[in-house]
């Protein structure tokens, strides 16, 4: 199974770029991993949040594949604890999954095309994160169910 994190927006920045790849390249030791910065074309008009989020939506679409699991991160999903989320991995990797993503949505959020196509919405927390954090966190809480899943000693849970 390979892991691919999706994210809207620029580039990672220096705040966050040294953590965001100590944890890909950690991650690597168990799966592919990659990370896709996605940046819809701007349009004239294409102002309005709705605009955007459907531009974002098409851009997604595009790029996904029929068998794909597609996770976003979405406020309104549901909370898992870091052991909840390496046992979710797992059985993804247990049903032969060939690509396993997690898609940060855009600042307006993400368009009811994606939320549809998801097979799982994920709320990291109640507070909301910048979108640069959310890819720190996310990378370091992939790495850290993998590593309970191998019983390391990482996670002191």
């Amino acid at each position: 199974m390979k892991i691919e994190f999706w994210s809207f927006g620029k580039n990672h920045e220096p705040y966050v770029l040294p953590g965001v790849e100590d944890f890909t390249a950690r991650i690597r030791h168990y799966f592919p991993v990659e990370w896709r910065i996605l940046t819809p074309k701007k349009k004239a008009g294409s102002g309005t949040p709705e605009k955007w989020k459907q531009m974002e939506s098409a851009l997604v679409l595009a790029s996904l594949k029929k068998d794909d699991y597609l996770v976003v991160l979405d406020e309104n999903g549901n909370a898992l604890s870091s052991v909840k989320l390496a046992r979710f991995i797992q059985d993804r990797s247990n049903e032969s999954i060939e690509r396993l993503i997690f898609l940060i949505g855009g600042a307006y959020g993400l368009g009811e095309q994606i939320l549809s196509k998801a097979k799982f919405n994920w709320s990291l927390s109640d507070l909301t994160f910048p979108h640069q954090l959310v890819r720190l966190i996310l990378a370091e809480q992939v790495y850290r169910a993998c590593s309970i899943t191998r019983k390391e000693k990482y996670h002191h849970g």
